[in-house]
């Protein structure tokens, strides 16, 4: 194509050039007359120039004709290249669109190689090594709450023997869990305190248990382990190894007991939770035989609900049964709890409340031969995290623990320290705590504190406690 263009481009020039020959002959030839005529009347003797011949003009004519054939021509030639061009242009957008379109395909078959070759590559691994023995699918989990603090206890003003600075272990737990497969697992964990203010040190089988897990929405333990309200509210509250939450402080509840227990969660990221747990009524602690046995007549129920939306959480629980105590020779009736909760925590800050209602579940109201009896309280708590690793923190509970019986009795308990996290496996908090409690002698984690109808009873307590966790 390039070559017919240039030859036509010199063709053109040429037939220009004759072009342009021929009209100044031609121009020439008209002229002359007309200039012999001037002279001849100026000189009125010259003779009249002769005129072009038949065959110049003839040539000159055809000449014409070709220029006109060959514009002919080269418009009908432009005309083509313009076609092809068009052509060309759409061609080349149908390719690059196929190209594109394979592109998109082989990208998406790229991104299912690392899928492929991970699972082949997992294949060929589960093959190549050899089954692990129990160990390979046991691991071991520990927990120590402790404290170096200063103590002065009085009830009714009188200092109590249990003043004095030492050194507690108010809890030490170790987990050993074991998977069987991805359905079943089972876990147990040793519960030893060594508490100088109430001079216990004892040891216990806080949970064994055998997990069935059949999907994230339905989990079933058998044995002892946690309950539905006091573990959750542990981990709501974020400083269980400086204080037990409320219902376990004042007795109103524990954290774990025998029995079968069905949790799981559901919904958009886990937004709704759940757990009930039907069990023995007397705690992990209750032995099977004997006194403090077990086995009773009836089972009692505790259960809880609750929400996650974004940093806010709201749950609430109840629980109703004969904690434990409906036994031959007993006449009992059923001790019913009621418990509410909402908290707030977005990593920084974390604000928190807890209410409780309770009904008979005081000491032994729950046997007929005793009155009735009923308790009520709340807890408020918050914290502050400073840097990452420091944070300040405070916590009020109120509790009318024997509203029927000592309706003037009352618990006021708080705590205010700061705390510091030197590794995610550890854990110092300077502390201080006061615990007064007016008309009655009341027993709390921290012992029995109070006096009789009249008197108060207090407790403080300061120094540094800790926990160590892996």
């Amino acid at each position: 194509m390039q070559y017919n263009v240039q030859a036509q481009t010199r063709r053109l020039a040429r037939g220009a050039a004759t072009a342009m020959l021929m009209s100044g002959v031609a121009a020439l030839a008209l002229a002359a007359p007309t200039a012999a005529a001037a002279k001849a009347r100026r000189h009125h003797a010259a003779p009249a120039a002769p005129s072009a011949s038949k065959a110049e003009l003839d040539e000159l004519r055809a000449e014409v004709q070709d220029l006109k054939a060959w514009k002919d021509a080269q418009a009908a030639a432009q005309a083509q290249t313009q076609n092809d061009l068009a052509a060309a242009r759409q061609a080349a957008a149908d390719a690059n669109a196929r190209a594109e379109h394979a592109e998109a395909q082989v990208q998406a078959q790229i991104q299912t190689i690392p899928g492929t070759v991970q699972g082949e590559v997992k294949s060929q691994v589960a093959h190549a090594i050899p089954p692990r023995g129990w160990e390979g699918s046991t691991s071991i989990s520990g927990r120590m709450y402790y404290d170096i603090t200063n103590l002065n206890q009085k009830s009714n003003g009188v200092p109590q023997a249990s003043n004095g600075t030492n050194f507690d272990i108010k809890r030490f737990y170790v987990g050993v869990d074991h998977k069987f497969n991805d359905m079943f697992s089972a876990n147990i964990t040793t519960d030893f305190n060594y508490q100088s203010s109430i001079g216990q040190s004892s040891i216990y089988i806080k949970k064994a248990y055998l997990q069935a897990k059949f999907s994230d929405a339905l989990i079933v333990r058998a044995g002892s382990a946690d309950l539905p309200w006091v573990p959750f509210m542990e981990d709501q509250y974020g400083n269980r190894y400086i204080e037990n939450v409320i219902v376990d402080r004042d007795k109103f509840g524990t954290s774990a007991d025998w029995g079968v227990h069905a949790l799981g969660k559901f919904g958009d990221h886990g937004m709704f939770n759940y757990q009930v747990s039907v069990i023995n009524g007397g705690g992990y602690k209750a032995s099977s035989t004997g006194a403090g046995s077990t086995r009773t007549h009836s089972v009692d129920v505790e259960g809880r609900f609750n929400v996650n939306i974004q940093h806010f959480t709201v749950a609430v629980g109840g629980y109703t049964g004969k904690l434990g105590k409906d036994v031959v020779g007993s006449s009992t009736r059923n001790a019913t709890r009621f418990d509410a909760a909402a908290i707030y925590n977005d990593g920084r800050i974390r604000l928190g409340g807890e209410y409780f209602k309770a009904w008979n579940y005081y000491g032994n109201a729950v046997l007929n031969a005793n009155p009735k009896d009923e308790a009520e309280g709340y807890s408020l708590f918050g914290s502050y995290n400073v840097t990452k690793q420091i944070a300040v923190f405070g916590r009020y509970d109120w509790v009318n623990p024997r509203q029927l019986t000592t309706p003037t009795g009352r618990d006021n308990y708080f705590n205010v320290g700061i705390s510091y996290e030197p590794t995610k496996i550890v854990d110092f908090a300077l502390v201080y705590k006061r615990d007064k409690i007016d008309n009655l002698n009341l027993s709390t984690s921290n012992g029995t504190i109070g006096s009789t109808l009249g008197h108060n009873g207090t407790y403080d307590e300061v120094g540094l406690w800790g926990q160590l966790r892996w």
